[in-house]
């Protein structure tokens, strides 16, 4: 590829999050399993609103996290979601745009509204997450932004692309643009449940189509169909490119053809809402990458972005991700 004009194009819901405090008992009283990703409906939604305490509005979804936060480092970026020509897509557009990543998808003029998710984070800091995805179900491949797509170094998606099946149309269209122009397609599995629902789906992904994988360590034991770390960091060696499995405090692990790079967490002095970790550690992660940095530098820009992510509520910063690298890891800016 010639001079691309991106660094990251990605694709993803584009879902608003209303994140509020809870603990464990509403959970227990609604049903909701601790730290998992749930799927509702409108009438559902609306009901965990009026039930939940005080909420924060903030654009969020999965690549849309990572796309903000690599604009915020100066990766030029680019972004494909769906949402409605409401006042929430209004207000995810302008987060997006005013960022400075490319965001020209055009609106739903009906339908559903657009996605909202509602974030119960508990005093641990651990998140629940219920998602209405509304109009991001009517994402397909003429929504792509063939121009972006055909000119970026890498396509980012997320694996909750998954639910919405012409999503799931647009994902694998997508990564055949990007291979065909020269790029690399990068993938975050985003939840061990999405992983579980469509498992042979991701394995032939992997396999076949992914030249940068992000897991977690839950995501890469249920990819691998393992109770054991080490073997399914054994069963991902030399499955991709690149494969980043993050650990929560233990830190991360690149896997770089057959060499295994580990590299610590930041310290972080609390722990206040891990909304969003994973997102940020891709961010940090890709825009190193772009640069050409070693996989131990990506590792190391990957857990700056992440330690300042969950030491906030919200899953876009609030400290300059810019100034935060300029003091800690200067090179990678």
């Amino acid at each position: 590829m010639a001079d691309p004009r991106f660094d990251v194009v990605g694709i993803g819901n584009a879902i608003v999050d209303v994140i509020a405090r809870s603990d464990q008992a509403f959970l227990d009283a609604e049903g909701l399993a601790k730290n998992a990703m749930i799927l509702v409906d409108e009438a559902r939604s609306a009901e965990l609103y009026s039930r939940m305490g005080p909420g924060v509005e903030i654009s969020g979804g999965s690549a849309g996290n990572t796309i903000a936060a690599m604009a915020s480092l100066g990766s030029t970026v680019a972004y494909v979601g769906k949402v409605r020509d409401d006042q929430l897509g209004a207000v995810y557009r302008h987060d997006m745009t005013a960022q400075g990543a490319r965001f020209v998808t055009p609106a739903a003029t009906s339908g559903a509204p657009t996605a909202r998710c509602m974030v119960l984070v508990t005093p641990d800091g651990h998140r629940t997450m219920c998602t209405y995805l509304g109009a991001c179900v009517d994402l397909g491949p003429e929504d792509l932004d063939l121009e972006a797509l055909r000119a970026t170094k890498a396509v980012y998606m997320e694996g909750y692309l998954f639910d919405p099946p012409r999503a799931k149309a647009a994902f694998r269209e997508a990564a055949s643009v990007v291979h065909a122009a020269g790029g690399k397609v990068a993938l975050t599995l985003s939840d061990s449940f999405c992983v579980n629902r469509y498992l042979d789906e991701f394995r032939d992904l992997v396999e076949h189509h992914v030249d940068i994988l992000f897991a977690n360590e839950s995501e890469a034991l249920a990819l691998t169909g393992t109770a054991d770390y080490q073997a399914a960091v054994a069963a991902l060696v030399g499955k991709t490119e690149l494969a980043a499995i993050t650990r929560s405090e233990h830190g991360s692990v690149v896997l770089a053809g057959n060499e295994v790079v580990a590299v610590p967490a930041y310290p972080v002095a609390k722990v206040v809402d891990t909304t969003g970790a994973g997102d940020l550690y891709a961010a940090g992660f890709l825009h190193a990458w772009a640069r050409g940095l070693s996989p131990a530098d990506m590792a190391r820009a990957g857990a700056l972005a992440a330690a300042e992510i969950i030491s906030h509520i919200g899953a876009r910063p609030e400290t300059p991700l810019a100034d935060l690298f300029r003091q800690h890891l200067p090179h990678a800016v």
